[in-house]
């Protein structure tokens, strides 16, 4: 047996237990469910014309996947309002079934890497096809979401004072959207062009800002949503709120670059921990390989090294729980 292979097997089985077991925690449900209800109550109180029910009403073309097959994975994923609605976070066209499709394949690849390239037992392999098929699709669309988010925020203050300076020179709010989906780079952009989109094809301002805001999931713009409903709703200088609305959002952003950076020896030495007990396998493994052999050769100890990869994954989700803070 190939003992590089062997130790960069274990490796992957350890990413792909961690992704997981993050993918898991991420749809049991987070800690902002209270805020949450609140913008749901809020939305249902200043959404004019919303019926029960009209929020969750979506084009039957979202939900056409491309071929049969795809159909019919996507007709076994449970939740699927969640799936769709990150899928669309994305900002990209990826159907439910086109999704299920590849999680599987990327199952089977990694389940015949190891059980055919690092010689695992087969249980193991299948244990890790399932974690790679859930971890591996999971982590890459989370980071595309991230990737969006993080440039909606870098650009969202600037779209913000394009609209107050275009309210102080006299333009409605409708016409000032349109301008910031013309000057504004993407994904700012291309949100306010499909804002103003709807709002031509007859969807009332608030309706339009109100789907924009279920499909970002970004707090920053329900805080411009909330902003311009309480406007309509009490009066006031729009172009003022707006602009002070600007400065809490790049003050927001500030402090977010502040926090990263002094949890940024917490967040080192979380790396560190995580990290060195694999180096060490792969040193006492390159070492001394017979020692190290029974991790693969004895049930007992395949049982213990499966058990220490969980309760190792469950300590990183602690920590990444301690050095992540929310504002």
């Amino acid at each position: 047996m190939n003992e590089t292979v062997v130790i960069a097997g274990v490796f992957l089985l350890t990413l792909l237990l961690f992704g997981a077991i993050g993918a898991a925690v991420s749809f049991v449900g987070g800690s902002d469910k209270a805020v949450r209800r609140r913008l749901q109550d809020f939305r249902a109180r200043y959404a004019p014309g919303s019926a029960p029910g009209e929020a969750r009403s979506i084009r039957v073309g979202d939900h056409r996947e491309k071929s049969a097959v795809e159909a019919f994975l996507g007709s076994l994923v449970p939740r699927r309002d969640i799936f769709r609605k990150r899928l669309k976070e994305t900002g990209k066209d990826i159907a439910i079934g086109r999704y299920v499709a590849i999680s599987a394949g990327v199952g089977v690849l990694t389940a015949l890497f190891l059980a055919l390239g690092a010689g695992a037992p087969w249980g193991l392999a299948l244990v890790g096809g399932v974690a790679g098929g859930f971890a591996l699709p999971h982590m890459y669309i989370s980071r595309l979401i991230k990737k969006r988010r993080t440039a909606f925020l870098t650009r969202f203050p600037d779209a913000i004072d394009l609209i107050v300076r275009g309210l102080k020179s006299g333009l409605p709010v409708n016409e000032t959207m349109m301008i910031v989906g013309a000057e504004i780079d993407d994904p700012v952009g291309a949100e306010f062009r499909n804002i103003s989109d709807q709002v031509r094809l007859g969807k009332t301002l608030d309706e339009a800002l109100w789907r924009a805001a279920d499909r970002l999931d970004v707090p920053d713009f329900k805080f411009f949503v909330i902003s311009l409903a309480i406007q309509r709703e009490t009066g006031g200088n729009l172009a003022e709120t707006l602009a002070n609305l600007s400065n809490i959002l790049r003050q927001r952003q500030q402090m977010k670059l502040k926090i990263r950076a002094l949890s940024s020896e917490g967040r080192a030495s979380a790396l560190i921990i995580g990290v060195l007990p694999f180096v060490m396998f792969g040193i006492i493994y390159a070492m001394n390989p017979d020692y190290m052999s029974a991790f693969f050769t004895d049930p007992r100890a395949e049982a213990a090294l499966v058990g220490a990869l969980i309760w190792m994954g469950l300590g990183g989700l602690i920590i990444k729980k301690m050095i992540n803070f929310e504002i």
